[in-house]
């Protein structure tokens, strides 16, 4: 059964720091879905019903309608409101119960005068104004400590807090009168007004809180008190005379302060610290530290809770409060509050301000290292929009400045790349996995922060100079095999397993270094990258030796962990490998096609642009296929995200489109433009190392190749012959290695490779083998294909009824498939 909550609350008042924020807040980031009703205010139609009920009387009634329409105009049907109204009208005498008539009689004159004169506000500080002086006292004192109080807090001010404190601040009745519209009895009772004032008690104090109850204006519930609607805080706030406001609300904070103990100072840290920060102009330099110091801590607390906007407002008064002096004051406070803002900024978007709070640190003749994590950020926020090239060029010139190893932007040569895996080789001997996993804990600070700037490299480096990338993940593995682990460690060795995997064709041993990867994330202080390594790993490493399917379950663990960890980017790669492999173990279309529907929204919410595209591509291949999207609609799309790569430098998303292109071409049997695809695309293998879609091109490839030499002649026929002996090698060599998830495609080209050849036997047997283990793996499509080229080979050798019996099953399984395309393309020719 599913889990439903319910969760009300009253959106027109501020509640950014009500654990309810912070509880939507992370259902937002587990990709719950929540559905939001808003309600509005009743209409008169439905007032009217409302207040019959409240009166005991029928809705049918002239005198109730009367009374509920001249209500309903003046509190716009808020049905608060309304009540407020009608119990005001109960204390003033004007509804009065007849015990003779046995029903409630009032004069609609009377009633009409006062709701023309009142408005909400007034009408609750006049109700206030029939209070206890204790009450409105503890109402003042309540108002500033927000919607939700404890009786404890207000009862610490109230015996803290002088008589004269308390006479200065309450507001005079011209003024109150002026801003609340109310001419009723006077907001200062005698006593207070003269200077006099009774000693409170526990038991007073306590008499007051029971009147905030009985009077409706709190629900008490043991130690917690919230007032029951914002305009009651408003108006016991307008108690208070505005000029006197800040120094009263600052007062109250500097006696919580003081008389909170360390754990109720902590579980009431945002109001105290929203308290002392109104009265920040005339205090001396060892409160303004002590004050920034609490606003970062405040900061620190509400981005914990991933309320990152609140989170900015306390950073940023801990900065203002400390001035140009911080960082010759106060200077470790200065640097914290800078560095956490300038993540509180990035993580809730506020461009502008992360950028001027970075150029302020980097600016400052400080420790390089002090410097890190701002430089951190403008790496990270770089990747994030896109700007890729940049982000490279920061992170390498940051581990420069902190005296680390970086090599060049420029592509590796082979033999580099080599050299350098000599010496990791050379430094791994004979390690298993649990030998690396045992390795000690780097405790090098220096060399902590440049594993961290690596671990941003292996991302960014990837869509920008993919040659690169083995230098960064042996330099990542070098450091953490001379120096200890770290929480970077993991990707780095799960980096080794991708590139042992694919580039050098040793998957059982970059199988082991992925499992080192994995067994790294699960040492205590490991698990920051836990999501990384699980991408890496399952997307790259084990399809070289484990089907495929095995990979879906860990993938989508490893997204639902990661927006859990709020490590949404790498959450969302998982999702990206995971929709591009159902594709490929051939998941029936519509499901799949809905699953991405369903994908998109989420990620438009999670600003994953990059990873919607990824989606939206693999989607439109999908309605291509299903015949959803005309051939020349879908073009348009995948070609505007070409120019779109292009413009980006993106050689990642490029070689997304156009895997995706090519896998609609050869399903189409457009060998031509297949070809050309091929031939413009380059070395896809060289942008998706490992990964299984640059497998799966690699497959298209030869086919395309075959396809061509079939229908070409001399030295054209030659050249595409010797294209297509090239990439079946590569998969001869998968397959000998173990990889059982390339053995149909093997076969199938094997079976064209005979037809170009004139081997009839050949052709026969390796298309059968092609057919029996697509159909044994569960490769629906590559199955469907395998029976269209079977069937095109018998129809060319004459032979009818196999190319029939063929091309029907061709079409079965097509439609199996979902590809209803195929389905009708072949209806056609049979």
């Amino acid at each position: 059964m599913p889990l439903h909550q319910l969760l009300i609350l009253d959106n027109s008042s501020p509640f950014s720091h009500h654990p309810l924020a912070f509880h939507i807040r992370e259902l937002k980031q587990m990709n719950t879905s929540i559905t939001e009703i808003k309600i509005g205010n009743l209409s008169v139609d439905y007032a009217i019903p409302l207040v019959a009920e409240a009166l005991g009387m029928d809705d049918d009634d002239s005198k109730v309608k009367s009374l509920a329409e001249t209500i309903h105009r003046k509190t716009e049907g808020n049905p608060f409101f309304m009540l407020m109204f009608l119990r005001s009208l109960y204390d003033e005498r004007l509804l009065k119960y007849n015990l003779g008539a046995m029903k409630w009689t009032w004069d609609d004159d009377a009633v009409k005068s006062k709701i023309v004169t009142e408005n909400v506000a007034s009408v609750l500080v006049n109700k206030m104004n029939r209070l206890q002086e204790d009450t409105r006292r503890m109402l003042m004192v309540a108002s500033c400590l927000g919607c939700k109080f404890r009786k404890s807090a207000v009862v610490e001010v109230m015996k803290n807090i002088s008589q004269l404190e308390m006479r200065t601040s309450m507001r005079s009745l011209s003024g109150t009168a002026a801003t609340m519209g109310s001419s009723s009895a006077a907001i200062l009772s005698p006593d207070l007004a003269n200077g006099t004032h009774r000693n409170g008690s526990d038991s007073s104090y306590a008499s007051s809180i029971e009147e905030f109850e009985e009077e409706g204006l709190c629900e008490v519930d043991n130690e917690e008190c919230h007032f029951m609607h914002d305009q009651i805080q408003s108006a016991a706030f307008e108690l208070i005379s505005p000029d006197q406001r800040d120094s009263f609300r600052g007062r109250i904070g500097s006696i919580l302060l003081q008389s909170l103990s360390p754990e109720e100072l902590e579980a009431s840290l945002f109001e105290v610290v929203d308290l002392l920060n109104c009265t920040t102009s005339n205090i001396t330099d060892e409160k303004r530290d002590e004050l920034a110091r609490m606003n970062l801590k405040a900061g620190i607390k509400a981005s914990e809770n991933a309320a990152f906007d609140t989170a900015m407002v306390y950073f940023k008064a801990g900065h203002d409060v400390l001035g140009p002096r911080g960082w010759e004051g106060d200077y470790s406070t200065m640097l914290d509050l800078c560095s956490d803002g300038a993540n509180a900024c990035f993580l809730s978007g506020d461009v502008d301000t992360m950028t001027a709070l970075i150029d302020e640190v980097l600016s400052k003749d400080i420790e390089t290292k002090e410097k890190y994590r701002v430089s951190e950020i403008k790496v990270k926020s770089l990747y994030n929009v896109g700007h890729f090239n940049e982000s490279t060029i920061a992170a390498l010139d940051f581990r420069r400045q902190l005296g680390l190893p970086a090599p060049q932007k420029k592509p590796a040569s082979t033999f580099t790349i080599m050299r350098e895996y000599i010496r990791v080789k050379r430094l791994l001997k004979d390690k298993t996995a649990e030998d690396i996993a045992n390795l000690p804990k780097l405790d090098d600070e220096l060399h902590e922060m440049g594993q961290r700037l690596n671990e941003h490299l292996a991302t960014c480096i990837f869509h920008v100079e993919p040659t690169m990338l083995p230098l960064i993940i042996f330099q990542l593995v070098t450091t953490s095999l001379k120096y200890g682990l770290n929480s970077s460690s993991s990707p780095g060795f799960a980096g080794l397993g991708l590139m042992l995997c694919g580039p050098f064709g040793k998957p059982h041993e970059g199988r082991e270094m992925a499992k080192a990867a994995e067994l790294i994330f699960e040492k205590p202080g490991m698990r920051s990258s836990a999501i990384y390594t699980i991408f890496v790993t399952q997307s790259f490493c084990y399809h070289w030796t484990s089907p495929l399917q095995d990979t879906i379950a860990p993938l989508l663990e490893g997204y639902q962990v990661g927006l859990e960890l709020g490590d949404n980017d790498r959450a969302c790669w998982c999702l990206i490998g995971r929709s591009y492999h159902l594709y490929f173990i051939g998941m029936e279309l519509d499901s799949l096609q809905k699953e991405l529907e369903a994908t998109i929204p989420v990620l438009t919410q999670l600003k994953q642009d990059d990873t919607k595209v990824k989606i939206v591509t693999l989607l439109t291949t999908v309605k291509k296929l299903r015949g959803l999207l005309d051939a020349e609609a879908g073009d348009k799309i995948l070609d505007s995200m070409l120019a779109t790569a292009a413009l980006a430098d993106n050689v990642a998303l490029s070689t997304y489109v156009n895997v995706m292109k090519l896998e609609v071409l050869v399903f189409y049997q457009e060998w031509k433009e297949a070809v050309d695809l091929v031939q413009k695309a380059g070395n896809v293998r060289l942008f998706l190392p490992s990964f299984f879609v640059s497998v799966r091109y690699t497959f298209l490839e030869a086919l395309t190749y075959l396809k061509a030499a079939q229908s070409s002649s001399g030295w054209k026929k030659k050249q595409m012959k010797k294209c297509a002996h090239k990439t079946i090698h590569l998969i001869q060599g998968w397959a000998k290695n173990g990889n059982g998830n390339v053995v149909h495609y093997l076969y199938i080209l094997e079976a064209e490779l005979a037809v170009l050849h004139g081997k009839n036997k050949k052709a026969k047997k390796s298309f059968n083998d092609a057919i029996t283990t697509s159909s044994r793996n569960g490769f629906i499509q590559d199955r469907a294909l395998a029976h269209e080229l079977a069937s095109a080979y018998f129809k060319v050798e004459g032979d009818d009824y196999w190319g029939n019996y063929h091309i029907e099953c061709s079409r079965e399984c097509y439609k199996e498939w979902g590809c209803s395309v195929k389905v009708e393309q072949l209806l056609q020719d049979m």
